[in-house]
């Protein structure tokens, strides 16, 4: 199967077809021109953006919702340091993304060749995998092998370096392309006996959970989970916030989970999102079961939880999960109880939260998120993205909707606005809700004009503080109220922004004027931005006591 223009750009090109790949995120350079020129006259849509970091976020938020691998093409050296940085999202959200950078040419390293840079170094400890393809007939073979890397095991973010030599070198009679089962994955699976055994320590306990990872919350993940939950009558919480157990979306969990006698690590790793599986976070006799696809992370919670740690296996999340619904080992009474008091925990919010009076000039928070639920329920494919920062913890806290794209555990701010992009391709037609501050929007608010190009409508929400107010927060908390400092922001006017590029704007200080608000833009059919002016308040810290 012999790439067309007969040279190694269309012979990446070519894999990326036989991958199924139909969109790309990407910003051009002088290194990946050959592969510009090579795709352009296949059926794969670049997305171009403004900033090679926004690419890498949009590759993220696409493999996130759509379950496909997200690829990110940009051009070498500075193009590369910008799209790094975005990889550790990508990796904390368990994200299977493949960055592609441009390269300087083989036969000119070590000379001082143009924007010559150690690209496979610089990105190694942000992915699963970083190398540079060494020669054209590898193309294939590689771009195969980082997609594959990046879905296996616990799903990631790959780094492949393409030198423009490589990229423009003739394509040998004898070069061999990757079939289509050379990007499948490479699944990890237990023994039954192993499934068995994890599962009848678990009906043993009294107050038995499941947590999992960010890998399984995605739309099509929660339903696996819904039903790997009403198959064994277990508990099973999805975690995904840096806020970890303290999470504003999991209500008062923080309550519940201290009770559990009996927990099963999912893919959940053992870190600070679980204050380390510590008390008081969880009772001090509280036993722990694992399953993981990392013999690393293994290793990890052995030490960590020592003999409290009764079993570990090896297996990725999905096929443990199929292993367990195959069983059909059932449920007990008991269970059941225990079950809906965690459901309870996790669905509460404070009573004050709904008897809020209506107001003008700075609203709570809660005023300005919650009526947007109302949009997110009139499609059953609707899409939340929640950025980083305080305000994000309250759109957390406050909305809901059957996919949700958030800065994750990696605790990052400003990839709002690339998210909302690559959600309007890889959901077309559905209500979309991007919420993030003032402060965020400064980091890509350009990609108003990539969503105005490619005319991809979301609704994004400002909460305007005028402050950086996570950093606020701690530092009235931490050394009061009269040392804080680089915090400040002035009270801009965003929509205004979002106008200017193209887009739709409004600006709002009356709580009755927010969903209204929200259906003209949503009508406008443009991308848009409601700047709502709020009080600066901490993020929830939500208790039923």
């Amino acid at each position: 199967m012999n790439p067309k223009n007969n040279n190694g750009a269309s012979a990446l090109v070519k894999a990326f077809e036989i991958a199924g790949i139909s969109k790309i995120f990407t910003l051009s350079g002088n290194h990946i021109m050959p592969v510009y020129d090579a795709i352009f006259d296949s059926k794969i849509d670049l997305i171009h953006t403004r900033h090679e970091g926004a690419a890498v976020h949009m590759a993220d938020a696409w493999a996130r919702l759509t379950g496909e691998v997200g690829i990110a093409l940009v051009t070498g050296g500075p193009g590369h340091a910008n799209a790094v940085s975005a990889l550790y999202t990508a990796g904390m959200a368990e994200s299977p993304v493949v960055l592609l950078s441009g390269h300087a040419p083989l036969d000119q390293l070590g000379k001082g060749a143009f924007q010559e840079m150690r690209q496979t170094d610089i990105a190694a400890p942000l992915t699963k995998a970083s190398w540079a393809c060494q020669k054209v007939e590898d193309i294939g073979k590689d771009i195969a092998k980082a997609i594959q890397i990046a879905k296996s095991g616990r799903p990631g973010p790959v780094h492949l370096s393409l030198p423009t030599d490589v990229l423009e070198a003739a394509w040998p009679e004898s070069g061999v392309m990757p079939t289509s089962t050379s990007f499948e994955l490479e699944p990890i699976q237990a023994q039954s006996s192993e499934i068995s055994s994890i599962i009848e320590k678990l009906k043993q306990a009294s107050k038995p959970l499941i947590l999992t990872g960010p890998q399984m919350q995605s739309k099509a993940g929660k339903v696996l989970l819904s039903k790997l939950q009403k198959t064994l009558g277990i508990p099973v919480v999805g975690m995904e916030s840096p806020r970890g157990i303290g999470d504003p979306s999991l209500g008062a969990f923080a309550e519940i989970l201290s009770q559990a006698d009996c927990v099963l690590l999912l893919g959940k790793k053992v870190d600070f999102t679980l204050k380390f599986a510590q008390s008081p976070g969880f009772n001090k006799e509280c036993l722990f079961l694992q399953i993981d696809p990392e013999a690393e992370e293994i290793k990890r919670a052995k030490n960590a939880l020592g003999p409290r740690l009764a079993q570990s296996i090896m297996s990725d999340i999905p096929s443990a999960i199929e292993q367990m619904y195959s069983l059909k080992l059932g449920t007990n009474s008991a269970q059941t109880q225990w079950q809906k008091e965690v459901s309870e925990a996790i669905t509460y919010q404070p009573p004050a939260w709904s008897k809020l009076p209506n107001s003008k000039g700075k609203l709570h928070p809660v005023q300005a998120l919650a009526p947007l639920q109302v949009i997110l329920d009139s499609h059953p494919d609707s899409v939340l993205i929640s950025d980083g920062g305080e305000i994000g913890q309250w759109a957390q806290a406050c909305l809901q909707a059957p996919n949700r794209v958030i800065n994750g555990v990696a605790g990052s701010i400003g990839a709002g606005l690339p998210f909302a992009t690559a959600a309007s391709i890889a959901k077309p037609h559905v209500p979309i809700i991007a919420v993030m501050g003032d402060g965020t929007f400064g980091f890509h608010s350009a990609e108003i004009d990539t969503a105005v190009r490619y005319q991809l409508p979301f609704t994004l929400i400002v909460g305007n503080d005028a402050k950086w107010n996570a950093e606020y927060q701690i530092q009235v908390r931490d050394y009061g109220q009269d040392r804080t400092l680089g915090c400040e922001l002035l009270p801009s006017r965003y929509e205004k922004v979002c106008e200017a590029f193209g887009g739709y704007g409004e600006y709002v200080d009356d709580s009755t004027e927010v969903l209204p608000a929200a259906k003209r833009a949503l009508a406008s059919k443009l991308p848009s931005c409601i700047n709502i002016m709020i009080e600066g308040l901490p993020a929830p810290n939500i208790k039923r006591s």
